[in-house]
């Protein structure tokens, strides 16, 4: 029996300046697992189970409406759409006005980890309703 023991060695791969933005163009795994494990320490309604959905340009997490403020029985209700521009390299949370049917920009941040926090705080309760 005989072991071949020489490697392949590959180049390098170039840095990721050089690969474009398609390599962490939004939404991606990655970043949405990160918003998962984050929304698990969040402040309020904590009893249920929010979903992180990929959008466009980002993600829009969604929830059973534990308050009945929104949604009397209890549906599924838009939480909070996160949105990352590539351009100006920052993160965007918006609100759901549910009156008016329509998003509204909350707070803007250049690292998602900042964003997450103010998710999950939101001591005025605009977000989690």
């Amino acid at each position: 029996m005989k072991f071949n023991l020489s490697r392949d060695v590959s180049p390098m791969p170039k840095p990721s300046s050089d690969l474009g933005p398609a390599r962490f163009s939004h939404p991606n795994d990655l970043d949405r697992k990160r918003i998962e494990r984050a929304l698990a320490k969040r402040a309020r309604y904590r009893y249920v189970s929010p979903r992180v959905l990929p959008e466009t340009k980002g993600y829009r997490i969604e929830s059973p409406c534990c308050s009945r403020n929104i949604d009397a029985d209890g549906g599924i209700i838009d939480v909070a759409l996160i949105e990352y521009d590539d351009r100006d390299r920052t993160w965007s949370l918006y609100r759901k006005d549910h009156q008016a049917r329509k998003w509204e920009l909350y707070s803007q941040h250049t690292r998602l980890a900042e964003l997450l926090d103010h998710l999950n705080i939101d001591p005025e309760r605009k977000i989690w309703q």
